[in-house]
C-alpha cells in the first residue's frame, strides 16, 4: 500500500512542475522519513518506537534498536552511532531499495567529521561497500 501511495505522491509532483515550471516541488525531510519508517517496519517486522526517541526509530522482533534513514539522494546524515542501520533509498515508482542494513558501528566510523548541523554525512555508495 506504501508504494502506491508514493507513485500518487510522485505523480502529483510532476502534474504541479507541468503546470508551474518555474517552480521544483520535492518530497523531502519528515514526510520521507516517516514514509520509509512505515514502510521498514511493513517489510522488516520493526516496531516503531515513539517520534520523541533518541537515534533509534524501532526496534527488531528480538529486541534490537534500528535507525532507519530514508533518502532520494546519494548520502544520509547520521547523529550519533545507532545499534542497528536500515538505509533505504526511495525511488519514484514508490519502491525502495536496501543500501545497508547491519551493525551501526561501522558506518559511523566511516561517516566523515561532525558538521555545523550536528550530523556526520556518509554516501551511500560508501555504505554499499559495506
Amino acid at each position: 500500500m506504501i508504494e502506491e501511495k508514493i507513485r500518487q505522491l510522485y505523480q502529483i509532483i510532476d502534474d504541479l512542475e507541468a503546470a508551474y515550471p518555474e517552480k521544483h516541488f520535492t518530497l523531502d525531510g519528515i514526510l520521507i522519513g516517516n514514509l520509509g519508517e512505515v514502510y521498514a517496519a511493513e517489510k522488516y517486522g520493526l516496531k516503531l518506537l515513539p517520534e520523541t526517541t533518541k537515534t533509534h526509530d524501532a526496534i527488531t522482533a528480538d529486541g534490537k534498536y534500528v535507525q532507519i534513514k530514508v533518502t532520494q539522494g546519494k548520502k544520509i546524515g547520521l547523529r550519533s552511532c545507532p545499534d542497528y542501520l536500515l538505509v533505504l533509498q526511495v525511488q519514484p515508482d514508490g519502491s525502495f531499495v536496501e543500501i545497508y542494513y547491519g551493525q551501526g558501528e561501522k558506518p559511523w566510523e566511516m561517516a566523515g567529521k561532525m558538521q555545523k548541523n550536528g550530523q556526520r554525512m556518509i554516501s551511500l555508495s560508501r555504505l554499499n561497500t559495506l
